[in-house]
């Protein structure tokens, strides 16, 4: 077989082939911006040699910290196309946190959004290895701002070369971007992906198995583009030739579904939290949409949730996992074509769980040493290997903690059922721990997220004088809705072992979010960990 390597290069190269006129919408501060792939491209080669021209080298690693519009898009590709290494950088971690990865992962250019330029103006003095700042939008004043040596991207791309030469003896294994995971403990760990991952992901993206990506699509990756490479959908919807909707800075749910609506989008991916934002929206005020399949990642998805949209909505809507250590796809749920003649209400159990992992992927599920039995019930951890898996982390002693003996170690807690479905149980640190008995917060949450009064749910594991952990519910009501705390947990005691329902429930505003739209429980882990210690009438939990 001919050894041609499997470059990024070539996932753009082949969408201006085939695709020129297809179209790219990104919302902006400045109102709606539409272009074709074959401008797309021209600009795409303008910045790769202006990058060039500040500097940038094969391997040297360049940032962006901007939203999801048309101008993150092309560093999506102009970066690794040239060889060097595109670091997405989360715009919502904190300056400490901002300073360390910009200087761990050694970036020498920053690509920034106007409106962000302030995350950095504080840290600029700490990011010594950083050479220039360019940046999207804005008026000129900017460019005389603290952020120096600034450059206007426009500017940049106008005197730039529009022929700039791809090099083609890049190898496959070299690394084309990188992403740090969101840090809910400790430092972020550094995750590289390399050009031959990267392409394998984008086709497994394309699967009839999978979201069965094609040049039919309107794909809208509403997940951040600094998060996870926006779940690879960038990549393999320019590949394919899809059309690509980009919903700009600081979407509401208003503005995505007016987005779906009006681009007639059929693939839109988000995290729960996402989706349930859309879904009260949709019913407050219904617009007519296109979508075949809205895909939902990045935390389980509530069975509720998952029927909301079908039975009101019409809306297929379909749950995957993954993480950034995975590129991230890893396992999606859809059902097999025997399993379409289940009643609804089994088919709802199968589609909820993470589902069945992605062909080209290999998994364990394991408790120790041994491995569970696929019986929907014994439990384990999650292991995963393969071409898009990462090896390690950049640079970072953790590794060893997380990759062992080649096998990425994702600590999610998950039961495996006779047909290999997926059924992630907890975090293993999410796990709560009552008198020796595992108690499972996400099947609480899901069963309050069921409740028609609720909005949002979370459980988390406290202290407690006698039975060590116990669990503590924190509930945010739909507006205009109304439901006691004992009503709430009557409505769990129907479902689950009475040593199961959570001690106390908190009624909230809104639940704390980690930068990537996930309930943030360390936070409330910290502020409430000796609640029920403090709670002066604590009562036994029943034996």
């Amino acid at each position: 077989m001919m050894k041609t390597p499997l470059l990024v290069s070539h996932l753009f190269a082949y969408s201006q082939t085939y695709f020129p006129t297809k179209e790219i919408v990104s919302r902006t501060s400045n109102g709606v911006h539409r272009y074709t792939y074959a401008e797309f491209g021209k600009r795409t080669h303008r910045l790769s040699a202006a990058l060039a021209a500040l500097g940038v080298r094969p391997g040297d690693r360049v940032g962006t910290l901007a939203w999801n519009d048309h101008r993150h898009l092309e560093a999506y590709f102009a970066v690794p196309n040239m060889g060097a290494v595109l670091h997405t950088i989360n715009i919502r971690l904190s300056s400490d946190q901002l300073s360390y990865i910009v200087n761990h992962a050694k970036d020498r250019v920053l690509l920034v959004d106007a409106n962000l330029v302030h995350l950095l103006t504080p840290i600029r003095q700490q990011l010594t290895r950083v050479q220039a700042f360019v940046i999207f939008g804005g008026d000129a004043s900017i460019l005389d701002g603290p952020l120096q040596p600034a450059y206007s991207y426009e500017d940049l791309l106008t005197q730039a070369n529009p022929n700039f030469s791809y090099p083609i003896e890049l190898d496959e294994n070299s690394p084309m971007g990188m992403c740090y995971t969101s840090a809910t403990t400790g430092l972020p760990k550094g995750v590289v992906y390399s050009h031959r991952g990267i392409y394998l992901h984008s086709m497994a993206m394309g699967l009839a198995n999978t979201a069965a990506l094609s040049e039919s699509d309107t794909v809208m990756p509403i997940v951040p583009m600094f998060h996870a490479n926006a779940w690879g959908l960038p990549f393999a919807a320019i590949w394919f030739g899809a059309k690509v909707v980009l919903p700009g800075p600081a979407p509401s749910p208003g503005v995505l579904l007016d987005l779906i609506a009006e681009e007639r989008v059929t693939l839109a991916a988000g995290v729960p939290t996402i989706w349930l934002g859309i879904l009260k929206e949709l019913e407050t005020q219904p617009r007519h949409v296109a979508l075949r399949m809205a895909l939902c990642g990045g935390a389980a998805a509530p069975p509720a949730l998952i029927q909301a949209y079908e039975e009101k909505h019409h809306i297929p809507f379909v749950h995957a996992y993954g993480m950034t250590e995975t590129s991230p796809l890893a396992l999606f749920s859809r059902l097999k074509s025997y399993q379409e003649k289940l009643p609804y209400t089994q088919k709802l159990t199968l589609r909820a769980t993470q589902g069945l992992l992605v062909p080209g992927l290999e998994m364990r599920v394991t408790n120790g040493d041994q491995d569970v039995a696929w019986d929907g019930a014994e439990m384990g951890e999650l292991l995963l290997r393969g071409p898009w898996i990462a090896d390690g982390y950049e640079d970072d002693e953790r590794s060893k903690d997380t990759f062992i003996d080649g096998w990425l170690h994702t600590g999610d807690v998950a039961t495996v059922n006779e047909e290999g479905f997926v059924k992630l149980v907890d975090r293993t640190k999410d796990l709560v721990k009552s008198g020796g008995e595992w108690i499972s917060s996400m099947d609480l949450e899901n069963a309050l997220m069921a409740h028609p009064a609720v909005f949002e749910a979370t459980v988390i594991g406290v202290a407690h004088p006698k039975w060590n952990e116990r669990p503590l519910a924190f509930v945010v009501l739909k507006e205009g809705q109304s439901a006691s705390k004992q009503d709430l947990l009557t409505f769990l005691t129907e479902q689950f072992p009475k040593w199961w329902v959570p001690d106390d429930l908190i009624f909230m505003h809104e639940i704390p979010k980690t930068s990537v739209g996930k309930f943030l429980k360390r936070s409330l882990r910290e502020q409430y960990q000796d609640y029920l210690q403090r709670r002066q009438n604590d009562t036994e939990i029943p034996e």
